[in-house]
C-alpha cells in the first residue's frame, strides 16, 4: 500500500465514515515485483476441458457460481451467461442493460447480480428479467440465493433479504461500519437455516433465514495497531462451511474456524489475507497477502505446510482439487500444489490476466474466471 494512498485515505476520514479508496484487487503494478516462477517436475497432468468468454470484470470481482449442471457467470458490462458445466456450451447469454458491480448468485431457478448505484437485479432460469430492488449503497459482494431468498450486503454494512419470486423485502440487518475498510467483496454463504456473512472489522455473522434474527456473531480477527490503517481487519472473501465447522480469514488478522451451530471458536491462527479460505475433510487452506499458501489441520489448526515460492503473485482464493490444492495468480497462472506437503506438482496458463475470483468445483472439473473474462474448466489426469 503506497504511502500517498494511505494518506489520501486517512484524509478522507474527516468527511466519510468509511473509506474505500484502496483496492487490493486493482491492476496497478505492485511495488514489489512478483517472484519468478520456479521450475519443477510436472507430475500432475492438467488439461482444459472447455473455455468460454464473458467479458472484463474491470475493477470488480465476478465469481462463477455452480447450480445444478450449470455455471453462471457475469461481467462488468452487464453480460450474464448460463453455461453447461460439463461441455462449456452457453445455454443462454443476455445483457442486463446496465453496468454490473457484483455477481453471480444462483439457486438454478433464480440468478442475482448487483448493478451500479446499488441496484439488485434478478433473472429466471431462462434468463428473463424478474425484478429489481434498490439497496442503500453500492454492492460489491455477490448476492446469495437460496431457500426462497436473495440476500445482498451493501458497503454500508446493511444486509437485506428479498423474496426470490416477488422481490418483496423480507428482513434487514444493519451493523455499524469501521472508520476505515478495504474496498473488497466479503461473501455470504447459506445453509438450510442460516446466512453466514463475512463483515468488515473482522466479524462473522450468522443470521436466521426465517426472520433475520442474529443467531451469533464471532470475531475472526481482532484489530491491532496504533493507527486506523494498522487496525483495518476486514473479513476477506467468503467463509467456507465444511461439516460442522465454518472457517474464515481476515486482512491483518487471523484465519479461524468456528462451530457452525453456536459460533464457538475451534481454533485461530495469525494470518493476513485479502482473499477467502478453502477447506476439505482434512485441511484448511489460506493464501496470505505476501503470496504464501498455507495449509492447516482442519481439526486443530496446526500448521501442516507453507509454500512461500509465489511471493507477491497476489494469489486467489485456493481450492482443494483431488490430490492438489489449486490457486491462481496476478498473471493468470494456476498453480497446483500437493495437498499433503505443498510442493509444486502442476501449472497451467490462462489468458495472462489476474485471477481474483474463487474457482468453482463442478464434478471432476475446476472452473476459473479471469479478470479479462475467460472462463475455463480444467481436469486433472
Amino acid at each position: 500500500m503506497h504511502i500517498a494512498g494511505k494518506l489520501a485515505c486517512v484524509g478522507m476520514l474527516v468527511i466519510f465514515t468509511g473509506c474505500s479508496s484502496w483496492n487490493p484487487f486493482s491492476k496497478t503494478v505492485p511495488r514489489n515485483p512478483p517472484a519468478a516462477l520456479v521450475n519443477f517436475a510436472n507430475i500432475l497432468a492438467v488439461r482444459p476441458i472447455w473455455s468460454s468468454t464473458i467479458g472484463n470484470a474491470g475493477n470488480y470481482i465476478f465469481s462463477p457460481v455452480l447450480s445444478g449442471d450449470s455455471v453462471f457467470v457475469a461481467a462488468a458490462d452487464g453480460s450474464i451467461a448460463r453455461i453447461n458445466s460439463a461441455t462449456g456450451v452457453a445455454i443462454w447469454r443476455i445483457a442486463a442493460g446496465v453496468r454490473l458491480t457484483a455477481g453471480v448468485g444462483s439457486d438454478a431457478s433464480n440468478i442475482a447480480v448487483a448493478a451500479e448505484k446499488g441496484v439488485l437485479m434478478t433473472f429466471g432460469a431462462d434468463g428473463k428479467f424478474k425484478w429489481k430492488a434498490q439497496m442503500s449503497s453500492e454492492v460489491l459482494s455477490a448476492p446469495a440465493v437460496g431457500q426462497g431468498l436473495v440476500i445482498a450486503r451493501s458497503v454500508d454494512n446493511r444486509i437485506v433479504a428479498f423474496d426470490a419470486e416477488s422481490g418483496a423485502k423480507r428482513w434487514m440487518v444493519q451493523r455499524s461500519a469501521p472508520a476505515l475498510t478495504l474496498r473488497s467483496a466479503p461473501g455470504i454463504v447459506l445453509n438450510e437455516s442460516s446466512a453466514y456473512v463475512a463483515m468488515p472489522g473482522g466479524k462473522l455473522l450468522a443470521i436466521a433465514l426465517s426472520n433475520g434474527g442474529v443467531r451469533w456473531e464471532a470475531t475472526v480477527g481482532e484489530p491491532r495497531g496504533a493507527t486506523e490503517l494498522e487496525r483495518v481487519t476486514d473479513t476477506s472473501g467468503a467463509p467456507v462451511i465444511i461439516g460442522s465447522d465454518i472457517c474464515a480469514v481476515t486482512y491483518q488478522g487471523r484465519v479461524s474456524c468456528f462451530n457452525l451451530a453456536n459460533g464457538a471458536v475451534r481454533w485461530a491462527k495469525d494470518l493476513s489475507s485479502a482473499v477467502g479460505v478453502a477447506a476439505d475433510e482434512r485441511f484448511v487452506f489460506a493464501a496470505d497477502e505476501r503470496g504464501a499458501l498455507n495449509a492447516y489441520a482442519r481439526d486443530t489448526g496446526q500448521s501442516v505446510w507453507r509454500n512461500d515460492k509465489l511471493e507477491n503473485r497476489r494469489l486467489s482464493t485456493p481450492s482443494s482439487f483431488g490430490r492438489a490444492v489449486a490457486v491462481g495468480d496476478l498473471q493468470g497462472y494456476i498453480h497446483f500444489l500437493s495437498r499433503e506437503d505443498g510442493s509444486f506438482i502442476g501449472r497451467v496458463a490462462t489468458d495472462g490476466s489476474a485471477i481474483v475470483a474463487p474457482p468453482v468445483l463442478a464434478g471432476s472439473n475446476l472452473i476459473f474466471q479471469t479478470q479479462s473474462g475467460t472462463v475455463t474448466a480444467f481436469a486433472a489426469e
